[in-house]
């Protein structure tokens, strides 16, 4: 998986480098957001049924290519809190994209998709500790890699210049060992600056 990401990567670098010698190369942007949203499914092997609303960061950094084609590249954290006694399920993932856009006034719509991959860690806690560092019976903790494909759709605010806000919508669809994962839309907010 690593030799495939670095590999798109030095691609991208590449047609980086050939677009700006072709005055393709309109300039790049990045930026944070948090995120939040609704993600159900089923934990196989377990039989358990995780659903709830995650929270989460992250960012993207974009190179423009011609005037309304941008590639690049994302990451976030998502945590999905199950119960109340500290169990979680977390997912750190990231991938290439690629977008479309235009601009229609203060407004820039966007749609594209992201290709990755990342691992979710399962910490499953059906007790609650009697106290500090007591142990846990029944608690089941699992960490498994997936790949991932995530449609996106959003929008842009032209604030001042380099400065837009961002409002973005996801479908995160992550799969492990030909199985689905919890998953479902989420929704983004965050500043990006464009040079």
């Amino acid at each position: 998986m690593k030799r495939i990401v670095l590999t798109i990567l030095c691609l991208l670098i590449a047609m980086a480098v050939s677009a700006q010698e072709q005055k393709l190369l309109r300039g790049f942007d990045g930026g944070m957001m948090v995120h939040t949203g609704y993600l159900s499914g089923n934990l196989d092997g377990i039989g358990y049924h995780a659903e709830g609303a995650p929270m989460g960061i992250g960012g993207v950094i974009r190179l423009h290519l011609g005037e309304h084609f941008r590639v690049g590249t994302e990451g976030y954290v998502s945590t999905l809190g199950q119960r109340h006694n500290g169990s979680y399920l977390k997912y750190g993932w990231g991938g290439l994209l690629a977008d479309v856009y235009t601009v229609l006034g203060r407004f820039q719509p966007y749609a594209g998709l992201t290709l990755g991959g990342g691992a979710m860690t399962t910490l499953l806690m059906f007790e609650k500790p009697a106290s500090a560092w007591a142990p846990i019976d029944g608690t089941r903790y699992h960490k498994q890699r997936f790949m991932a494909v995530d449609p996106f759709v959003g929008c842009d605010f032209i604030v001042a210049g380099p400065m837009h806000l961002t409002l973005k919508v996801d479908y995160l669809c992550a799969f492990s060992e030909s199985k689905l994962l919890p998953r479902g839309p989420r929704v983004y907010f965050g500043f990006l600056f464009y040079h």
